[in-house]
């Protein structure tokens, strides 16, 4: 049964700290499941990120391919969209990017990619996981085995179609952070041949990460901050280890809210916009005003790729700063997502400004303690129950826990925690008296349940 398999896959990919959670023997297992899946003589592109057991893990993930009888393309360090975007431009039957993404330098990890550029669905993963489990690898005889071929100058043609599809104007000057991760060379490399004048903070490749931490939160990015500000940058960019997100800070020093800048993102392209259930309002109203919508899912960047795939919706993205582009790749990059916000700053003005004009309500977060063998069942007397405790509800999301969303714009979510022993409550309300008020009766709800 399902159940009985050991779970390998988060909601990123696999992911842990290495020789504890991740082995090159996890690493090359890994591989041989991937070609045992495809079949043999598939093409699979594999990339790696900075991270200092990069190599040993690409060079396990290739072998296992190897031995499957399938065709490594071997692009190097790059980031993670790079691998999506190689994927599809070359025809591949697969992507493998070697990448723990935001996390710590002990932790590394594996993210398998669709054709498409897609992240693997939740169905595939399993499938790997099943095939791991019971040990059922194909094994090549020794005149099928495959080969490593270099692809390396793919990433000339992410570069050029990058640019081929950003009409940039020359002029703007831009910090951009790096975090000595995998977009060191690339990103400032693009935004120069773009036009833009480059600072680069932290933009030399180093698996210690001794420039900041990955995670590009409000702590880490600290520098970045000062430096558009002295510098009278018009924008600061940062990325996290791999590049699949990017966080903007405005004119003024400041980070960019996230829910603000996707929200201004989208009303910028327009028509159906997917986000995911915890994003702010604040995406809805702007839409609303250029005639857009917008359409939720899940909390992860793999079922926002899915509903775009499925809707066939013109943009999608989570507040994180992991944003989708559908007319270029169905990999999240936070390249593409910096030049977005650098064209968005070209034809609207000042971000500070634009930022400042998003209304904003009031939000809230809480959590509270229960056990995983609670979650289950609370959550199906949440999805009965829960709305019928508030009134002037305006609609009711079931996808992912339960959204409640009232007439005046208000909502709140709660959802059990996917990693820790928690049900989360997360809403906006219209005044801070009608934040509280949402608040105490979900978490009187919750307390009374348990």
């Amino acid at each position: 049964m399902d159940t009985e398999i050991p779970k390998l896959f988060g909601t990123s990919g696999i992911r842990g700290k290495i020789e504890k959670d991740i082995t090159p023997e996890l690493a090359l297992r890994v591989g041989r499941a991937i070609s045992t899946y495809l079949g043999k003589k598939k093409k699979i592109v594999v990339g790696y990120d900075t991270r200092t057991s990069n190599l040993m893990l690409e060079r396990a993930v290739s072998a296992g391919i190897l031995q499957g009888g399938c065709q490594v393309l071997s692009i190097g360090m790059v980031p993670t969209p790079v691998v999506g975007y190689a994927t599809m431009k070359l025809e591949a039957d697969a992507g493998v990017m070697i990448t723990a993404s935001h996390n710590p330098s002990p932790y590394n990890g594996i993210k398998l990619w669709n054709p498409d550029g897609m992240a693997y669905l939740q169905e595939q993963e399993r499938t790997i996981e099943r095939i791991i489990h019971e040990n059922k690898f194909y094994n090549a005889p020794w005149e099928d085995i495959g080969k490593i071929t270099d692809v390396s100058p793919v990433v000339n043609d992410y570069t050029e179609d990058l640019l081929g599809l950003m009409n940039i104007q020359p002029g703007l000057k831009v910090v951009v952070d790096c975090a000595n991760g995998a977009a060191s060379y690339l990103s400032p490399f693009i935004l120069r041949k773009a036009g833009c004048k480059v600072v680069s903070l932290n933009a030399q490749p180093d698996g210690f990460f001794p420039g900041r931490k990955p995670e590009p939160s409000e702590a880490n990015l600290q520098e970045l901050m000062k430096v558009v500000k002295v510098t009278g940058a018009d924008l600061g960019i940062a990325h996290d280890g791999d590049a699949d997100r990017m966080i903007a800070v405005d004119d003024k020093g400041r980070m960019a809210d996230f829910d603000k800048l996707l929200a201004l993102v989208s009303a910028e392209i327009g028509g159906c916009v997917v986000t995911t259930v915890d994003a702010s309002a604040c995406i809805d109203r702007a839409l609303e005003r250029v005639g857009g919508t917008v359409e939720r899912t899940k909390v992860g960047d793999v079922h926002v790729a899915e509903m775009i795939h499925n809707i066939d919706a013109t943009f999608g993205g989570e507040p994180s700063g992991t944003w989708l582009h559908p007319e270029f790749c169905m990999c999240p990059d936070g390249i593409l997502s910096a030049l977005k916000v650098i064209k968005l700053v070209q034809n609207r003005g000042p971000l500070s400004l634009l930022l400042d004009n998003i209304p904003v309500y009031p939000t809230m977060r809480d959590k509270i303690d229960c056990r995983e063998d609670q979650k289950d069942p609370l959550m199906e007397k949440a999805k009965t129950d829960l709305p019928s405790i508030y009134q002037e509800v305006a609609d009711v999301n079931l996808k992912d826990g339960v959204r409640i969303s009232f007439e005046d714009g208000s909502w709140v979510l709660v959802r059990p925690s996917g990693t820790e022993s928690f049900i989360r409550i997360t809403l906006e309300g219209k005044t801070e008296d009608k934040a509280r008020m949402i608040h105490e009766k979900a978490a009187k709800f919750i307390h009374e349940l348990l």
